[in-house]
């Protein structure tokens, strides 16, 4: 049975740092949610590490802006790390070759900004497909289409043995009260179709790698058993955490609302059978980041 807590508080004293998503739990695609917001100052004013840990394709100073326009202030948090800037230093060192077939939006752009840890970067090519040595992938041309509709093209990538480097492992988002599809969806189908699709976000392995060396950057040095992962993610934020031996607060209220039956809190069968299902047991659960 997932032992569900009333808030943050109740647990903080356990923890000095935490490692905190951002899309579901500190604000909700469009807006800051004021309850975690309060609850990531309260850590901190307890002298606790919050990163801001997230499978966002950006770099960390544009995931920095856009944190801005949602109205999270900067007094709840320390430091960022994003799945966007672990990809872009793989990138850069040629993973996927110089020549890339960019698939994403516009408003993505910035991920092309060589990141100043990379001594010596490859110059990076944007092409067409049919001139591509891989592909980045930040998320779909368009959001609300189904993945399938990049069938075609990715059959052609497969077969011209082309690397995808997935900058954001997300499946689905919600945007308010609209769910968007991301990149992990494009990069699951082109796995399904026998492409080899490479991670860098949540669950996977570089991302934490970068958190740890961000709360280093701090002059924080804290064990893994002194960290705590937040997230509503259950595939992403819990296996993450799982994988790296690190406690997790499971955030019900966001991706798993209505399999975990949350209001304000989750239904406690409801939560127990959501997570025997996914085989993936998070240390707590709470109805929201509070």
């Amino acid at each position: 049975m997932v032992r569900i807590v009333e808030n943050l508080s109740e647990i903080a004293d356990r923890y000095d740092a935490v490692f905190c998503d951002l899309w579901g739990c500190l604000h909700d695609g469009v807006t800051a949610l004021p309850e975690a917001v309060e609850a990531l100052r309260g850590y901190r004013a307890g002298g606790g590490k919050v990163v801001l840990l997230t499978n966002a394709p950006r770099p960390r100073a544009d995931v920095s802006q856009q944190l801005v326009g949602f109205g999270v202030p900067t007094d709840c948090w320390d430091t960022i790390a994003t799945s966007g800037d672990s990809a872009r230093v793989a990138m850069f060192r040629g993973e996927i070759g110089n020549k890339v077939w960019f698939v994403g939006q516009n408003h993505d752009m910035t991920f092309f900004d060589p990141p100043a840890i990379v001594t010596d970067p490859v110059v990076i090519e944007r092409v067409a497909l049919e001139d591509a040595t891989g592909i980045a992938c930040l998320g779909p041309f368009d959001p609300f289409a189904d993945p399938a509709v990049n069938r075609p093209q990715f059959l052609y990538a497969k077969q011209k043995g082309l690397r995808l480097l997935c900058a954001n492992p997300d499946i689905v988002v919600d945007r308010g009260e609209t769910r968007e599809w991301c990149a992990g969806a494009l990069a699951q189908l082109y796995s399904e179709m026998g492409g080899e699709s490479l991670y860098f976000g949540k669950p996977h392995p570089p991302v934490y790698t970068l958190a740890r060396q961000r709360l280093e950057q701090l002059g924080a040095s804290v064990p893994d058993s002194r960290i705590l992962c937040i997230g509503d993610g259950i595939i992403t934020d819990i296996r993450g955490a799982l994988g790296e031996d690190l406690d997790s607060l499971f955030i019900t209220g966001g991706l798993a609302r209505a399999e975990t039956q949350t209001d304000r809190q989750p239904e406690q069968a409801a939560l127990d059978a959501y997570v025997a299902d996914q085989q993936l047991t998070p240390t707590y659960a709470v109805g929201y980041l509070r």
